[in-house]
């Protein structure tokens, strides 16, 4: 029998009342296969006048997969993209060699409610030119009370639309009915649950809200239950070959890697465009623990 490892997110405020709970990376578990980030924002109602406004700032070496539940938001990137995500929609960005961009909420005073992922590209991919994809619909079905939705990977039968680049799989289930579904997994994977709504019992174990449940691999099946109106977010896949370096918003292989990413953002470099019109303020990174020739 597989052991849970639970793991307690580390809560932030990021401003004009957005509450954002950090599960991945964790001093007990730094990624599920290729997923190296997963914050859980909201859900949060914004006050007249204000909203959800992250200026520009710069990624390397990963993919950001944003998930929506509730809400809108407009992206924006130095590649010259410009985009609304709403409920039900992916938004996949590929940084590879360098990428900037903006997310806004595109009405203030709304609801938001979203997870925010990362998933690290594998050394063949960390230098790929940037891209964005927006997937509006995705695989859909339901199993008892609950709806799922594949957000990424393949599962049973069913593909997700995501161009991604390590075997993975993510899945949403939101139950309107209380209920208890058998899921079937992947023995080579490694999986973990976050329940993102009400609180799940996964194998008889209670797990929290915004609590990540950390399930390991050699699993070929999941007992999850979840309340009415429950939600929770599935993620799995094969363990990376090789860890990788996180600091600030870069994903590397090496030091030297995210030193000089820094030092380009920091100089205004062409690797990192203006995203739009350029107005928007300029996030600032913080000092680096390391140095280019470390």
């Amino acid at each position: 029998m597989n052991t849970i490892v639970r793991i307690q997110p580390r809560s932030a405020d990021l401003g004009e009342g957005m509450l954002v709970r950090r599960a991945l990376p964790s001093r007990e578990q730094r990624m599920i296969g290729a997923w190296c980030f997963l914050d859980h924002a909201g859900p949060v109602q914004f006050e007249p006048g204000k909203g959800m406004h992250v200026g520009a700032h710069p990624h390397i070496g990963l993919q950001t997969f944003t998930w929506l539940i509730e809400g809108e938001v407009l992206h924006r990137d130095s590649l010259g993209n410009e985009q609304v995500i709403r409920p039900g929609q992916v938004n996949l960005m590929t940084a590879g060699h360098g990428i900037a961009h903006t997310e806004d909420s595109l009405h203030d005073g709304a609801r938001l409610h979203a997870a925010q992922l990362w998933i690290a590209l594998p050394p063949a991919h960390k230098d790929c030119a940037p891209a964005f994809d927006h997937y509006p619909a995705l695989p859909q079905w339901r199993e008892g009370g609950a709806e799922l939705t594949l957000l990424a990977g393949r599962h049973g039968p069913r593909s997700a639309p995501a161009r991604i680049h390590s075997p993975l799989v993510g899945i949403d289930i939101a139950c309107d009915a209380a209920d208890v579904l058998t899921l079937a997994l992947d023995p080579d994977f490694e999986y973990g649950l976050m329940p993102l709504v009400g609180e799940a019992t996964v194998d008889g174990e209670l797990i929290g809200t915004d609590e990540l449940a950390y399930l390991g691999k050699d699993r070929r099946s999941l007992r999850l239950a979840l309340p009415a109106g429950g939600r929770a977010l599935l993620l799995g896949g094969v363990p990376f070959a090789e860890p990788v370096l996180m600091w600030w918003n870069f994903v590397g292989h090496s030091k030297a890697d995210i030193a000089q990413a820094q030092a380009e953002w920091e100089q205004g470099g062409p690797r990192f465009g203006p995203v739009g019109d350029g107005r928007a303020p300029r996030l600032v990174a913080p000092a680096m623990p390391w140095r280019a020739g470390d």
